[in-house]
C-alpha cells in the first residue's frame, strides 16, 4: 500500500494487512456487500484507511477482527491496513500523529484517549445514534468515554474486563475455599498464600492496563478519589491514606519484584507457576485453553472485593476509537466502525475474543461466549460494572492525563516500595494532580 503520509515515520509499527488476512467465509461476504450497497455511510471514491490499534492479546481475537476487515474490503473496495502498536505505546504515538496532523485514519486506544485532543476528533454523533438506537443503546460508562459535551468524538467498541485470577490449588493451601469478598479477607488471604509455593502478585509498574485496573479498585474501595464532582483535588485525604497503607500490607506478601512489572509480566509469572493469584483479562486462561496446559483445569476468576464503599469499585479498559479530523476520508472511516459493530460482525468478534472484550452495546448480552464456559461469566458484567477514569469527576483531558501519567499507580509505588510514607506519597500525587487539575 502507499503511504499517503510523508510524516509516517513518526508511527513505525508492525503492519498487518488485509491481504495477508483470511479470507472471509462466503456468507459474512454476502451480508457485507448487501450492507455496503444499503449503509447510511457513504465512503468518499478512492478511499483508504490506516488503522492504528493495539497489540492483540488473544490471538483468535485478532483473527476474528482481520476477517471483518477483509470483508469489509472485499464489500466496499477500501483498503485497510491494520498497525498494531503495545498498549504503552498507542496514546504517545496517537498523540503525536495528532499534533503534526498526518497519521492513521482511525485511532484505537485505551480509556479517554480522545479527550486528550477532543477538537481533533471527527464529529461520531451520527455513527453513535445509529448503532445505539439499532443496538439497545450504549451501557452508561461507554457513553461518558464517547461524548465531549453532546458531541461523540469516539466510539467506545468494546471494554476489557480485568479481574483477579487465581489456581484452586494456591488459594486451598493458603486455608481459602474462594476468594473473599472484603478487603481484609482479601489481605488474610494474600499474606497467608506467601508461605506457598505460589504467592499473589499484581503489576505495580507502568502497567496501563493491569496497574491502572488494581490500584483504582483499591483507592476508591476506600471511599478516596483524586477529584470532587466539581474537578476540584480531593486526593489528600484519610481515606487515600489508608488506601496506601493497605496496599502496602498486599505489596509485602506479594512476590518479589512486581514494582517493575508491566502487563505482561502476571501472565508469564501466573502460567509459570510463580504467583497463584494476580489480576489479568481472560488472556492467561485462554492461552491455558489454547495450549493445553492443565493450569486451566487448576484456575478460575473472581470480582474484585467491596470496600467500605459498600459497592463494586472496578476499573476496566475501555477501547475507544477515533477518526482525527485530518483524515482524508472520514465517511469511509465511519463506516467501517459502523459495519464493525453490526450484530452480524460483532458477534463474531465477541466470540473471536472469547470473553477479553466485553460489548459497549446492551443488545449484545446475549451472545454465545458469556454462557459457553462458566469461567468466563463475570467478564460479561465488566462494562456494566466499571467506574470511568476521572470517576466522581469528569472523563475529559485532565483525567485522560492522570491515567497517562500514572499518579495513581506511583502513589501506590512510592508507598509499598518505602520510598515514602502514605501520608507523603498521597501529598506527592496530590501536587501532580493539581498541576493537570488547575
Amino acid at each position: 500500500m502507499q503511504q499517503r503520509f510523508t510524516r509516517r515515520s513518526i508511527l513505525k509499527a508492525t503492519a498487518a494487512t488485509v491481504a495477508g488476512a483470511a479470507v472471509a467465509g462466503s456468507d459474512l461476504l454476502d451480508w457485507s456487500s448487501a450492507w455496503a450497497a444499503d449503509s447510511p455511510f457513504k465512503p468518499e471514491s478512492g478511499a483508504s484507511l490506516q488503522v492504528l490499534r493495539w497489540k492483540r492479546f488473544i490471538q483468535s481475537e485478532e483473527d476474528a477482527f482481520m476477517e471483518l476487515v477483509a470483508a469489509f474490503t472485499k464489500a466496499t473496495g477500501i483498503e485497510v491496513e491494520v498497525l498494531n502498536e503495545s498498549m504503552d505505546d498507542v496514546q504517545p504515538k496517537s498523540s503525536v500523529a495528532v499534533n503534526v496532523g498526518a497519521g492513521p485514519d482511525l485511532i484505537w486506544g485505551l480509556y479517554s484517549l480522545p479527550h486528550l485532543f477532543p477538537n481533533r476528533c471527527t464529529d461520531l454523533t451520527d455513527v453513535a445514534d445509529y448503532l445505539g438506537g439499532k443496538y439497545g443503546g450504549w451501557v452508561p460508562a461507554a457513553e461518558t468515554y464517547g461524548k465531549s459535551g453532546d458531541k461523540w468524538i469516539g466510539i467506545p467498541m468494546c471494554f476489557g474486563g480485568n479481574y483477579i485470577n487465581y489456581r484452586n490449588s494456591a488459594i486451598e493451601k493458603a486455608g481459602f475455599k474462594e476468594v473473599p469478598q472484603d478487603l481484609d479477607g482479601f489481605l488474610a488471604l494474600c499474606e497467608a498464600m506467601k508461605g506457598g509455593d505460589m504467592p499473589a502478585g499484581m503489576a505495580l509498574g507502568h502497567a496501563t492496563g493491569d496497574a491502572n485496573a488494581w490500584v483504582h479498585w483499591a483507592l476508591w474501595a476506600h471511599g478516596a478519589a483524586m477529584v470532587d464532582e466539581n474537578d476540584k483535588v480531593i486526593l489528600n485525604s484519610p481515606e487515600a491514606v489508608a488506601a496506601c497503607e493497605y496496599v502496602k500490607k498486599l505489596y509485602d506478601a506479594f512476590i518479589p519484584g512486581t514494582a517493575s512489572w508491566n502487563d505482561g509480566s502476571n501472565n508469564k509469572a501466573f502460567l509459570a507457576g510463580e504467583v497463584g493469584l494476580t489480576n489479568n483479562g481472560i488472556s492467561i486462561y485462554q492461552k491455558a485453553l489454547v495450549d493445553g496446559l492443565d493450569i486451566q483445569n487448576d484456575m478460575d476468576h473472581a470480582y474484585y472485593p467491596v470496600g467500605p464503599v459498600g459497592e463494586p469499585t472496578e476499573f476496566h479498559i475501555a477501547y475507544p476509537i477515533l477518526v482525527p479530523t485530518y483524515t482524508k476520508f472520514p465517511n469511509a472511516a465511519k463506516a467501517f466502525i459502523a459495519f464493525l459493530m453490526e450484530a452480524e460482525q460483532y458477534n463474531r468478534w465477541l466470540e473471536g475474543s472469547v470473553a477479553y472484550l466485553t460489548h459497549s452495546l446492551q443488545a449484545f448480552e446475549g451472545n454465545p461466549i458469556w454462557t459457553s464456559d462458566p469461567k468466563r461469566k463475570i467478564f460479561k458484567e465488566a462494562a456494566n460494572r466499571t467506574f470511568v477514569a476521572g470517576y466522581k469527576g469528569s472523563v475529559g483531558q485532565k483525567a485522560a492525563s492522570a491515567i497517562a501519567e500514572f499518579i495513581v499507580v506511583d502513589m501506590f509505588a512510592n508507598t509499598a516500595t518505602g520510598q515514602m510514607s502514605p501520608a507523603d506519597a498521597v501529598a506527592d500525587a496530590t501536587k501532580k494532580a493539581r498541576r493537570i487539575y488547575r
